[in-house]
């Protein structure tokens, strides 16, 4: 299997991108790694790299603050076109950015293409719980608005993606919504409940956000503005309580030796919140494996999207998804 890697893509291209991509080829070799990017620049990390990397010379950059449907459009040879092109011209299988978050979802649905039937692909970012399973949520910021028959799409390629990748047998899909009972909510999450209900999938109901970290399902749908809204106050939540504890432990030698006591417990938890141990998120819907790594990744987190592209390569996510969706349409005619 080949998987494309934008190169230049995130806070700390291309070092980051590279070794991550030499950690992953270490370890699973049944894996063809394309570092697409500056050549020159790439080429001081790749001395030592084994025969399962190769790197394709691209030119051009689209950057963090690149206009996403400009900078696609116009900067044809940007490591992260060159990688979407790659996919749809079947020359890698899967790609994986850290890089522009707009620009990534203009290459999936312009240069990739969504899975026929598909009508609003979705962002799924697997979302921490405390029983360190996580909850794979979507959409969380692909698309500000969304329909009841959005809703079902989501729900259904969470569910696969769960079973296919993460290996849970019968996920429970939840509709993110300010309360349990059926008739709560607006008017897009009431039409959306029935539509989950009766849809091919195990649908647990209403859930509500603070009920999340608590396992209560496995995957949460609702609409990008409110998963935006969701993400971004659970990893500034989690950014806060680490800060206040590093402040109170520090203040005074007992509240250290404190800390040094605590330390095990208070790391197994900071790796529970940790996002590169997931390593990305899918970009669910398109026509070819599609993850989204944090601007921030490390190494590690690079190594472990690959991981991710890898198994969900391995067990036919794009596929099982198609299928599903032909089926409902089937039957829906």
């Amino acid at each position: 299997m080949r998987i494309a890697i934008d190169a230049m893509g995130g806070d700390h291209a291309p070092e980051v991108n590279v070794r991550g991509a030499l950690l992953a080829a270490e370890e699973w070799k049944d894996v063809e790694l394309i570092l697409v990017g500056d050549a020159e620049r790439m080429k001081p990390y790749l001395s030592d790299a084994p025969s399962n990397v190769q790197a394709l010379h691209a030119d051009e950059v689209i950057a963090a603050d690149d206009e996403p449907v400009r900078a696609v459009r116009r900067k044809k040879n940007a490591s992260m076109v060159v990688a979407g092109r790659m996919v749809r011209e079947k020359q890698a299988d899967a790609m994986i950015s850290a890089g522009n978050t707009g620009a990534l979802m203009t290459t999936g649905l312009l240069i990739i293409g969504r899975i026929e039937g598909i009508e609003r692909p979705g962002l799924a970012p697997v979302l921490p719980t405390l029983d360190g399973n996580g909850v794979l949520a979507l959409d969380l910021g692909a698309n500000m608005d969304a329909s009841p028959e959005h809703l079902l799409q989501y729900g259904i390629m969470g569910s696969i993606y769960r079973q296919r990748v993460h290996g849970i047998n019968r996920p429970r899909v939840g509709l993110l919504n300010v309360g349990t009972e059926e008739m709560k909510g607006n008017e897009l999450t009431k039409a959306a409940f029935g539509l989950l209900k009766n849809g091919p999938i195990h649908f647990v109901g209403n859930v509500e956000a603070r009920d999340l970290m608590q396992g209560t399902c496995d995957v949460v749908v609702c609409d990008g503005f409110v998963g935006n809204i969701l993400l971004k106050t659970m990893e500034g939540t989690a950014s806060g309580i680490m800060s206040a504890l590093k402040t109170e432990f520090t203040k005074s030698l007992w509240s250290k030796l404190a800390a040094a006591v605590l330390k095990p417990g208070l790391s197994a938890f900071k790796k529970k919140l940790d996002y590169t141990e997931y390593g990305g998120a899918p970009f669910l819907g398109i026509d070819g494996v599609l993850i989204k790594s944090h601007g921030s990744s490390d190494a590690h987190a690079i190594k472990n999207a690959v991981r991710q592209a890898r198994i969900a390569l391995q067990n036919e996510l794009v596929s099982s998804i198609s299928t599903e969706i032909s089926r409902k349409r089937d039957v829906k005619e």
